[in-house]
This record gives C-alpha cells, sequence and structure tokens, in this order.
C-alpha cells in the first residue's frame, strides 16, 4: 500500500533557496524544476530507478525527461494547482538520489 501523506500546501514563506538551493521556483506555475548532469547514461537512468521507486510508494509523479547524461524533472502537484509538501519530499529525495549516484 502506498504511503501517502496529506497533500499540504507548501507555505507562502518557504525559502526554497536556502532548502532546495539547486531548484528553480517558478511561481506563476507553482512548478520546481531541475536538471540532473550525470557521467554517463547509466548513472543517469540509475537515478531515474531510484526517484521512480519512491514516486510509486508516495503516489507522486515528476514530470521529467532524459537525454544520454541528463534528466529534466518538473515538480508540481497538479490536483491542487499548487506546490505541497510532497513536490518537496521529492525534490530533496531526488537531491540525495543524485548524490548517492554520483558516488
Amino acid at each position: 500500500m502506498p504511503l501517502v501523506p496529506k497533500l499540504k500546501q507548501v507555505p507562502s514563506d518557504f525559502d526554497f533557496e536556502k532548502i532546495l538551493p539547486e531548484w528553480k521556483m517558478n511561481r506563476n506555475t507553482q512548478e520546481l524544476s531541475r536538471v540532473f548532469e550525470f557521467k554517463d547514461f547509466r548513472d543517469a537512468f540509475e537515478f531515474m530507478g531510484l526517484c521512480a521507486n519512491l514516486a510509486e510508494e508516495l503516489n507522486h509523479h515528476p514530470d521529467w525527461s532524459n537525454a544520454w547524461n541528463m534528466v529534466s524533472v518538473r515538480l508540481s502537484t497538479h490536483s491542487i494547482k499548487s506546490l505541497t509538501e510532497l513536490d518537496i519530499t521529492m525534490a530533496c529525495a531526488m537531491d540525495q538520489f543524485s548524490l548517492e549516484v554520483k558516488g
């Protein structure tokens, strides 16, 4: 059974630059975005696998694309057209997964 936290909207005073310095916040579209770059396709795919497993657990899936060693990611909670704690959780986990893969 998926672990699904409540959809709690991110507070307006959330410090994205401090907590998620590598991510860009678009207030108009309520999206976080980041491009991850890896050594090669294999590392990019390993990263995507780790993220996919967490996305299934959370039932919260990123909008993403992959081109060889790069993975472009956009996060938002479409059901409420806003950023939620799920997006922050996913972004923080993706940052950690990236570090693990890059070793």
